[in-house]
């Protein structure tokens, strides 16, 4: 027994800078462009340690989307802490999902293998579904407090507002590179928020935009770097 744990400790770090690496080779290549060879001298393990831990492309991909889920919860719960009424909570959800974009090579690579056609076959949850739901609910909370117009339909909101984020860091990916990502985030709920919110929120809508700004803190252990 005394030799286990420090072998299992092993096992797990030689894992996990497997799953960083593939990360960083899915975001720059994507699902088809990435090797297993390419991943192995990256994390810099031997093929024998990549294929005792993962035994496929499609095993590696479907670690780092679960992964990917694993830091967007922290980030999402941290987001939830910090917001005191529902549009408040939005925009740190906002805020929180830009922010992942542009410091977690694991989620940026993680939400583009689940876009990616060629990933099919690759065991994976919809983020769309799940970040449609969450915005679902904060909306119908937001009606509930007075801050969101009861004339919308909460589900159709949700299903509104996540496609649209995702058009606006694909975009800023794009052409920016997401540089401006916190900006063209501010000016797309400039938008909507002008759109859906009570009269009496209405003063309120650049402080609630203001939220969505590069430099908060970030959750612990999300760092993907191998």
């Amino acid at each position: 027994m005394a030799q286990h744990g420090p072998r299992q400790q092993r096992a797990q770090a030689t894992r996990a800078a497997v799953v960083a690496a593939a990360a960083h080779e899915f975001d720059e290549r994507g699902y088809v462009g990435a090797s297993m060879d390419a991943v192995a001298l990256r994390a810099g393990v031997t093929k024998g340690a990549l294929y005792f831990h993962f035994t496929s492309k499609a095993d590696l991909a479907a670690a780092v989307i679960a992964t990917q889920h694993e830091v967007s919860r922290r980030y999402g719960d941290q987001a939830a802490e910090r917001g005191e009424t529902p549009l408040e909570v939005m925009m740190w959800m906002s805020q929180a999902l830009a922010t992942q974009m542009v410091t977690e090579v694991v989620v940026s690579a993680g939400i583009r293998l689940s876009a990616e056609a060629a990933t099919a076959e690759v065991p994976r949850q919809d983020p769309y579904t799940d970040w449609m739901h969450v915005s679902t609910e904060i909306m119908r909370a937001g009606i509930e407090a007075g801050e969101v117009d009861p004339a919308w339909d909460p589900e159709m909101l949700g299903r509104v507002l996540i496609p649209a984020y995702t058009g606006v860091q694909t975009v800023s990916d794009v052409l920016a590179d997401r540089a401006d990502l916190f900006e063209r985030l501010r000016e797309l709920w400039t938008v909507l928020l002008a759109a859906v919110v009570t009269e009496r929120m209405r003063p309120e809508i650049p402080r609630l935009v203001s939220i969505i700004a590069p430099g908060t803190a970030q959750p612990g252990g999300g760092s993907t770097a191998p």
